[in-house]
């Protein structure tokens, strides 16, 4: 070197702490640039702003670091304006590395003007801090160590942009690694570019800092360095906070995408067969009715119905029953094609739609394959059950617009059923009189639950032994304002097909406990026993609602007898079971119905602990004439006793049935012979005056339930 010159030395532990922060300050901004890629407009403006003084602060920070390390032999100190000056350069660098970072791809015209961009701004900026030293003389500049800093710089910065982008295609520990030796070789470049840079100065012996009095060297080489690893530090961590939160989020996302497809799968699945349910089938239905208007082409619509498949539930159980009917949802798509639908809209009805313009003949050639699919057997280990099925089909355009479709199919199949079934049956325009009808029913029938429209009338019964008033039986009644006075035969099966039987259940609780208030306000204790349905007892919230009902009107639980069939307390016996014992715990009774008629298991019948059994009034009626009627009840009354249970005979027409009845030991005796079921005013009257006297006393006994006796 020139002997005219100051000789420059440099302090390895300050040229490896430059080395340090300007490795650290590269890691950062590495990690920055994900951020700064985020699809949220605004988060990815703050993480640009805030990463570019944080990357661009590290930069600066390093070149006076650097600057500590030089040992001259004159004190130094920077100009305040000018060592500003430089801080905005190296942040406005920052922001450019930034920015070209955040693109999605970088392409060779943005990879050559990023990083001239960013070499100029790191020139500029370690220049302008070497400016902030004002000196006299002046620095005197080697050019080809300039021009060798200025080719550094400029490709140091397309060094980093290369990791930028390299870097995206890593995940994991791996990404973090290699995010590790990225940023320690861009900080060699860093420093590279600097010492370069400060090779080019050459101060002249005897030089004078004359700004020795303003910003110090040494302090402020100390200041930036430790105020520049506490940024970058609070960046770094903020930044890795920042990235576990996403991928929280992701994950949450991602789960919550998974949720919502499993949610869609259940909204538009039927859960056991897998088949489309209703609600995907007429969106298909929709879609194909437009295709087929638009394309003057024709559907089909099938409704499938099984025959006879409550009998395989009544003898092998639901799990059995379940099994049947994933076998014939598997056979019914076996004989769809790739364009039709099949679907499951009830328990044991089946729907299809076919499309691709089909004809009568081909329909019916399908509904054939149908029948025949359907009608082989089906085992599970000992069992085996072979079912048939009956089939409804409508055509579109021919048997009318879209949201007639199903009900004209559903009234085909009723049609083809009424024929015996294993049949298929096209819509006729006579078929649907009868649909029209239920739905009116179902309507009116909505509405009179709603509005009150519904009443009951109540019919006594007496003891066989003593000729003692027991209590009523109460009957629902309707009397429809068109079609006058309707019996129960008629709109407890609309109920149980459009849903309404737990509706009409309600009432008919609601109802028996409101009368028996009124009854209680007269003077009338009177203890009611309500018939509960199948469906009624299949609602996990029974208990609640009766004690809720109870307590609403006051009465005391024991007033209450709840009846069921013997067919339907046998229909599924472990849930009969459970909903007993959750009626039994609020303090009601229980009562099995029409005993005899069913398949009673005398365990389960022991187990219900009933209170009290019914005998059919089919026996009844053949009393008189039939040994075996009289056979059958004599064996029931034994039962019943035996078990601690009281007998109710129903259907009491003559003094015959009754003298035989009583000579059995029947406990209790109700029918036509005795009084007929009568409105609520005119029962509370006829209590009133026939149950007073001695030799009819009003004792308290109730029964409700939805048929005639």
């Amino acid at each position: 070197m020139d002997s005219s010159f100051v000789a420059v030395r440099y302090a390895p532990g300050i040229v490896a702490l430059s080395y340090f922060i300007a490795s650290f300050a590269s890691y950062v901004a590495l990690d920055l640039a994900k951020r700064v890629r985020t699809l949220d407009r605004a988060v990815a403006l703050g993480w640009w702003a805030g990463g570019s003084v944080a990357m661009g602060t590290g930069i600066w920070s390093m070149h006076f670091v650097g600057m500590l390390a030089v040992s001259l032999p004159f004190a130094v100190g920077y100009g305040y304006a000018i060592t500003a000056l430089s801080w905005v350069a190296a942040v406005v660098v920052s922001a450019i590395a930034l920015y070209v970072a955040s693109r999605n791809r970088l392409t060779l015209p943005r990879l050559a003007l990023g990083a001239l961009a960013m070499g100029a701004g790191i020139c500029a900026m370690h220049y302008t801090g070497m400016a902030a030293l004002d000196m006299a003389p002046g620095i005197q500049w080697a050019s080809a160590w300039v021009l060798a800093s200025v080719g550094i710089a400029v490709a140091a910065s397309a060094v980093a942009l290369l990791i930028f982008f390299w870097l995206r295609r890593h995940s994991g520990n791996a990404a973090r690694w290699w995010q590790l030796l990225a940023a320690m070789v861009m900080g060699a470049a860093i420093c590279g570019m600097h010492y370069t840079g400060m090779a080019a100065a050459q101060f002249a012996v005897g030089s004078v800092c004359l700004s020795a009095d303003q910003l110090r060297g040494d302090s402020l080489g100390v200041l930036v360095s430790v105020a520049t690893i506490v940024l970058l530090s609070l960046t770094m961590f903020t930044s890795m906070i920042d990235a576990r939160m996403q991928s929280k989020t992701a994950v949450l996302a991602a789960s919550l995408q998974t949720a919502n497809t499993e949610l869609q799968a259940l909204a538009f699945r039927d859960a056991l067969t897998g088949l489309p349910n209703r609600l995907l089938f007429d969106d298909r239905v929709g879609v194909a009715v437009q295709r087929c208007t638009r394309d003057g082409s024709t559907l089909a619509v099938l409704f499938v119905d099984l025959d006879g498949f409550k009998p395989v539930n009544d003898s092998f159980g639901h799990g059995f029953g379940d099994m049947v009917l994933q076998v014939m949802a598997q056979r019914l798509a076996g004989q769809a094609r790739a364009t039709d639908t099949v679907a499951r809209v009830g328990g044991d009805e089946f729907v299809l739609l076919l499309e691709g313009n089909p004809d009568t003949t081909a329909t019916a050639q399908i509904a054939q394959r149908i029948i025949d699919a359907l009608g082989l057997p089906v085992t599970s280990g000992e069992h085996e059950v072979r079912l048939s099925c009956s089939l409804g089909i409508a055509m579109f355009p021919s048997d009318g617009p879209r949201d007639q479709l199903m009900g004209h199919a559903d009234a085909a199949m009723y049609a083809a059923k009424r024929g015996g079934g294993s049949a298929y049956a096209f819509f006729e325009p006579h078929m649907n009189a009868g649909v029209r009808e239920q739905i009116e029913l179902q309507r009116d029938l909505r509405l009179a639950i709603e509005r009150n429209g519904l009443s009951l009338h109540y019919q006594p019964k007496v003891s066989a032994s003593r000729s003692v008033i027991t209590g009523v039986e109460a009957l629902v009644r309707w009397q429809h304002p068109e079609r006058g006075m309707l019996s129960p035969a008629i709109f407890i099966p609309v109920a149980e097909r459009f849903g309404l039987i737990n509706a009409l259940g309600d009432w008919v609780i609601q109802e028996a406990c409101r009368q028996m208030q009124v009854w209680r306000e007269r003077g009338l204790r009177i203890r009611v026993a309500i018939n509960l349905s199948v469906h009624q007892l299949r609602q996990d919230d029974l208990g609640p609602r009766v004690e809720r009902a109870l307590q609403a009107h006051q009465l005391d639980p024991a007033l209450l007898i709840f009846e069921i069939t013997e067919s339907v307390a046998m229909e599924d016996a472990e849930g009969t079971l459970q909903a007993f014992e959750a009626l039994r715990r609020i303090g009601v009774q229980l009562s099995i119905d029409d005993f005899g008629t069913g398949y009673s298991s005398l365990s389960y019948l022991r187990r219900l602990q009933v209170s009290q059994l019914k005998i059919d009034q089919s026996f009844v009626q053949d009393l008189e004439h039939s040994a075996d009627a009289r056979a059958i009840v004599e064996a029931v009354v034994k039962l019943a006793h035996a078990l601690g249970l009281t007998v109710v005979a129903e259907g009491v027409e003559t003094a015959g049935q009754r003298e035989v009845l009583t000579g059995l030991g029947c406990d209790e005796l109700q029918g036509y012979l005795f009084a007929k079921p009568m409105a609520a005013g005119v029962m509370g009257d006829w209590a009133d005056n026939v149950g007073r006297p001695a030799d009819l006393a009003f004792a308290e006994s109730v029964f409700l339930n939805f048929s005639h006796p």
